[in-house]
């Protein structure tokens, strides 16, 4: 092993024993890590400012070479190594195993989700973003996905994105149906697309819509949420002040998931195998042609268009429920792990990231390879400009106009993960709603006091 590495170990392990247990000191980045112990102020460890970044990002392949390429130039800039590992199978699990170890990467790119668990953990230390260079030129809406529920920032915005909704536009055109508006053209188009063989192969084998409705993760939420929310229902009600109530087992709630309990159970629209059916499985029955409607992120294009066909399907905002047409609109950051060596590097690599060049890096993309940065957090950067192309033009409009991100609790992904394990339930036609939301009602309010935001 060389000396930098063996020094990086041993640096990182004494910064994380005391970053997991007690509350360490502002660091030369401004952060300050979170512990579980008593509040003591350690000095950080002498740095390493030779030792190479350690740079993780939850992606397969299609992102990995674009990520590749971004942190070369970085290197080929400040002469600082990179070692960049792309982690897409049980990235949650290894990060775990890392920490465990006290030998977390130098930097994690990864989604928004990641937040509360890292910042509870002490993972990830509190952000000052005056000291980052090209702070100013990110968006405030962006920041705010690098904000936890007390209002201070424990990581740097990297993309942001909304959810779209990808139409095969041959099948509608075929059918003589009209780009949906609204639920109930959806489901009249997604109908049609089940019955009335839009593929033309004689069989009675393509569906409406497709869902990776998956619990895994709290897929099944990440899916449903926005219909959910096009309904007027909502899994929790924020009522100020750092402070929620339950909200899933409302009217409203109640009426928008019995909604969607009807596109499994009474059309029967839906993909087989939903509810146990992961993203990365999801993608290929759209570009096969086994399901017509497919709302996901803008991240597919390219996919898409290389495996099905730019001219055979198309990119709309979501279709209007009776409350609206509210999105999921989320984004990745950067997390700049605990007990980093070169907390120098880390800084100037974040730095880097937010700058125009890195961003349009991030954007651009060839043949087949899948964008790491969707809609850019840099103010300066155009995605008209940079893409050329109306379908990410759509995908800001709808991100500006419709998109949320799901509430700004201390840690939200056990209600997701609840919430998921309920709604995917009710989807098997086999759970009373009612029942089965008063259930997860009572569940969610534990969960609320357990983090003490409980109105």
């Amino acid at each position: 092993m060389p000396d930098t590495a063996v020094s990086r170990s041993s640096l990182r392990s004494s910064v994380m024993s005391r970053g997991l247990k007690v509350t360490a000191a502002a660091t030369a980045f401004a952060a300050v890590l979170t512990g579980c112990g008593t509040s003591t102020s350690p000095s950080a460890p002498q740095g390493d400012p030779n030792a190479p970044l350690e740079v993780w990002t939850r992606s397969q392949e299609s992102a990995a070479k674009v990520y590749t390429r971004i942190f070369d130039e970085f290197t080929k800039k400040t002469g600082q190594k990179v070692e960049y590992k792309a982690v897409f199978n049980d990235f949650d699990k290894q990060i775990q195993q890392r920490a465990a170890n006290k030998d977390l990467p130098d930097l994690v790119i990864t989604d928004t989700g990641s937040l509360g668990v890292f910042t509870q953990q002490g993972l990830v230390g509190e952000v000052d973003r005056t000291s980052i260079a090209g702070s100013a030129d990110v968006s405030e809406r962006a920041w705010g996905n690098a904000k936890t529920s007390d209002g201070k920032f424990h990581a740097v915005p990297w993309s942001t994105q909304a959810n779209v909704t990808l139409v095969r536009k041959d099948w509608r055109e075929k059918l003589g149906k009209p780009v949906p508006t609204t639920h109930e053209e959806l489901l009249d188009l997604a109908k049609a697309f089940t019955t009335q063989d839009p593929d033309g192969n004689g069989q009675a084998d393509t569906y409406g819509i497709l869902a990776p409705a998956t619990t895994d993760r709290g897929y099944t939420l990440w899916w449903a949420s926005n219909f959910l929310w096009q309904g007027g229902g909502d899994v929790l009600k924020d009522n100020g002040g750092g402070k929620f109530a339950v909200a899933i087992d409302s009217p409203e709630s109640q009426k928008s998931v019995e909604w969607i309990r009807g596109l499994f159970c009474d059309s029967k629209v839906m993909n087989p195998n939903a509810l146990t059916l992961t993203t990365n499985d999801a993608h290929p029955l759209f570009e096969t042609g086994k399901v017509g409607i497919y709302t996901t992120g803008p991240y597919m294009f390219s996919r898409f268009d290389k495996n099905l066909g730019k001219d055979k399907y198309e990119v709309i905002a979501a279709p209007k429920g009776p409350a609206g047409d509210t999105v999921l609109g989320e984004g990745e950051d950067m997390y700049i792990m605990a007990g980093s060596p070169n907390q120098a590097g880390q800084k100037k690599l974040v730095e880097f990231m937010l700058t125009p060049e890195a961003q349009q890096m991030g954007m651009k993309v060839q043949s087949g390879e899948t964008p790491v940065v969707r809609l850019p957090v840099n103010k300066n950067v155009d995605v008209k400009t940079v893409l050329n192309d109306p379908r990410w033009d759509t995908t800001k409009q709808v991100y500006e106009s419709a998109g949320r991100p799901f509430p700004a609790v201390p840690n939200f992904q056990p209600f997701r993960q609840k919430t998921s394990e309920s709604l995917n339930k009710i989807f098997t036609c086999t759970t009373d709603t009612k029942a089965e939301l008063a259930k997860l009602a009572g569940e969610l309010n534990k969960e609320l006091s357990t983090q003490g935001i409980k109105q």
